[in-house]
C-alpha cells in the first residue's frame, strides 16, 4: 500500500511538472501554472445530473482533475470524451483513464467530434479553458458548437479566476454566453485552488440565440 501511495505522487508530480512545461511554452492556451484543484473540480461536476446515458463532452481536460471526478459519477464511460489540443496531455490522459475516450482536437471542432461518436445532443459540458486568454475569434465559435450540441435543458459549466475574472476577454465570454444561454444559473467561488475560481454554470433554455 505504502509503494502504491508513492507512486501515485510521484506520478502526479510528474503530471504536475508537465503541466507547467506546457503552460512556461504554450500560456495562452495552457492558462494557468497548476492542474485544477479537486475542490475546483468536484464543485465543477456537483448538481450535474448523471444516469446510464448521460452524454458529456470535456473541453481541455488537461492532465484530469475534472475527469477523475467525472469518473466517480459516470455510469456509462463510453458516453464521455474529452477535447484535448495537446497530444502530451492526450497521452496522460489515455494512461489516467482506461475506457474513456479522448481526441487531440479543437473543440471548435465539438460537433464533428461528438456526432462521429453519437453522443449528440449533449447534456452536459465541462470546459477548463483559458476563456480569458482567449481572443473572440477563437472563443465565439467554440460557444456556438457548444449551443448547438447541447440539448435543451443541457449544461455548460466552466471556472474563471479570481484575478482575471475582470479581464476584457473574460467579460466577453461571460457577454457571449448571456447572449446564447441567458444568465448562469450559478455561479460559485472556490478558495482552495491555486488560484481560487469561480464556477460558472449555465442552462441551454431551449430559446434559440439571437
Amino acid at each position: 500500500m505504502a509503494m502504491e501511495i508513492q507512486k501515485n505522487r510521484i506520478g502526479t508530480l510528474g503530471e504536475s511538472c508537465t503541466f507547467l512545461l506546457r503552460f512556461l511554452r504554450h500560456p495562452r492556451s495552457v492558462g494557468a501554472i497548476a492542474p485544477s484543484s479537486r475542490f475546483l473540480a468536484r464543485r465543477i461536476v456537483r448538481g450535474l445530473e448523471f444516469n446510464g446515458h448521460t452524454r458529456v463532452v470535456e473541453f481541455g481536460p488537461g492532465t484530469g482533475p475534472i475527469t477523475q471526478e467525472l469518473a466517480r459519477v459516470l455510469l456509462d464511460r463510453t458516453r464521455y470524451v474529452g477535447i484535448e489540443r495537446e497530444q502530451v496531455f492526450v497521452d496522460v490522459l489515455q494512461r489516467r483513464f482506461p475506457g474513456f475516450d479522448f481526441a487531440c482536437d479543437s473543440v471548435e471542432n465539438l460537433l464533428e467530434v461528438a456526432g462521429q461518436r453519437g453522443l449528440l445532443p449533449l447534456d452536459h459540458i465541462v470546459s477548463g479553458l483559458p476563456f480569458a486568454s482567449l481572443p473572440s475569434e477563437v472563443t465565439l465559435p467554440i460557444l456556438d458548437a457548444a449551443y448547438d450540441s447541447l440539448r435543451p435543458g443541457g449544461t455548460f459549466t466552466t471556472f474563471q479566476y479570481v484575478h482575471a475574472y475582470k479581464l476584457p476577454a473574460a467579460r466577453v465570454f461571460r457577454s457571449e454566453m448571456l447572449l446564447r444561454f441567458g444568465p448562469p444559473s450559478s455561479c460559485k467561488v472556490v478558495l482552495r485552488n491555486l488560484p481560487p475560481a469561480f464556477v460558472i454554470k449555465w442552462q441551454k433554455n431551449g430559446i434559440s440565440k439571437t
